[in-house]
């Protein structure tokens, strides 16, 4: 099958989605089939071979972040070319009505179209504004994907239709496999995520840490994402601050060995999440999972059953569930078992049949309108809509 896909975020700026569309495209490769990826990138941006650039990205505000994207004359040229040159049988767009590639590409492009909803937030003027604009987009999408139940439904509450779940994948065996690194191992704790993004929930935890290390001299915390680090704890004393250590931005090699090092692994997001990627990787890599209790989180943690919660921007919750988690080996071995056993459901090779029934079912129906003289009939089976 020849498979164009639509990654509305620049390829070299790290991000849930982006990581999602690469694990996809390189599955999909793997079993056979020709899969072309189109994406924000700088001209200097390394690409693997299925990548094509659209063109630079700027730097735009979007759902409680800055999503670098790509819009205009010269990307929508870019567009029509790739969809030409692909000849595909079938085209899926990630996150159809980001100002991006990904709605130009809907506006393009004819034969099946797969979109895949990530987004999760309330509903806002600027999505009822925009709904003239996207609704004669929408109506091209031959099926629908959502991450979570909570893209769905902010899919539902701002467009109507529906859409199928099924989450996001992870490589399971990459995590599981990855060896863990001496210098990160002994009374850790992980966090990986933007440090200078409020959402991603740093400042809360860095909130928990004085109390945390006064009843746990011994503990480190281990920050793994991009930002300032001097200025993110600044406000920390001097015996805090020399608990933390940053280390920058890292590959994905050294985040899978990350995950395996800690003890524990705490996600404090504030909001704005669907899914929950970093949850699934925690939990892959055999990491105990301590969460703010994020509507998306429960869901990813099996309702609190595949890892502990907090709640949201309560730091004192947090520094007494890391400290009694800590402090209870028999309760943190008991989470990993449970995160290991629960994170097979998120695998490639489950997510990936997925995905790929879609893109039957919807190709199928296509060549049903073709011998049907283009007839009013377009499959169903809740994925599409008239």
């Amino acid at each position: 099958m020849r498979i164009g896909i639509v990654c509305p975020y620049a390829w070299d700026v790290p991000g849930g989605v982006q990581f999602h569309i690469r694990d996809l495209a390189e599955h999909l490769i793997r079993l056979g089939h020709e899969v072309s990826v189109l994406a924000p990138a700088d001209d200097d941006t390394p690409l693997p071979p299925y990548v094509v650039s659209a063109g630079r990205a700027v730097p735009v505000p979007y759902n409680g972040s800055v999503a670098r994207l790509t819009f205009g004359f010269v990307s929508a040229a870019r567009v029509r070319r790739w969809l030409r040159e692909g000849g595909f049988d079938v085209l899926h767009i990630h996150e159809p009505v980001t100002p991006s590639l990904s709605i130009l590409a809907c506006w393009a492009a004819s034969g099946p179209i797969v979109a895949t909803f990530h987004t999760s937030n309330p509903r806002s003027r600027a999505m009822i504004a925009a709904e003239p604009l996207m609704q004669p987009a929408l109506e091209k999408i031959s099926a629908r994907i959502a991450v979570s139940e909570y893209a769905r439904r902010t899919l539902v509450e701002h467009f109507g239709g529906d859409a199928v779940v099924i989450p996001n994948g992870v490589d399971v065996r990459f995590f599981a496999d990855a060896d863990p690194r001496p210098s990160w191992t002994g009374s850790t704790i992980g966090f990986v995520g933007r440090i200078n993004e409020p959402r991603k929930g740093l400042p809360t935890l860095l909130e928990a840490m004085p109390r945390i290390v006064a009843e746990r001299p011994d503990v480190r915390l281990l920050v793994a994402g991009k930002g300032d680090p001097e200025e993110a704890v600044k406000d920390l004393p001097p015996d805090v601050r020399s608990r933390i250590e940053f280390l920058g931005m890292v590959s994905d090699e050294e985040k899978a060995s990350l995950l395996r090092s800690v003890d524990l692994y705490v996600a404090p997001n504030t909001g704005g999440e669907s899914f929950g990627i970093i949850l699934v990787e925690a939990m892959s890599a055999g990491a105990p999972v301590l969460a703010s209790d994020l509507d998306a989180f429960r869901q990813v943690l099996d309702g609190g059953a595949a890892g502990e919660l907090f709640p949201v921007e309560d730091a004192d919750a947090l520094a007494g569930a890391a400290l009694r988690l800590l402090g209870d080996p028999g309760r943190l071995a008991e989470l990993s078992d449970a995160g290991s056993i629960h994170v097979r459901r998120f695998d490639w090779e489950t997510v990936g049949a997925d995905i790929l029934s879609v893109y039957e079912t919807v190709t199928t129906g296509a060549a049903a309108v073709v011998e049907e003289d283009r007839g009013g009939w377009r499959s169903r089976l809740g994925l599409a809509r008239d």
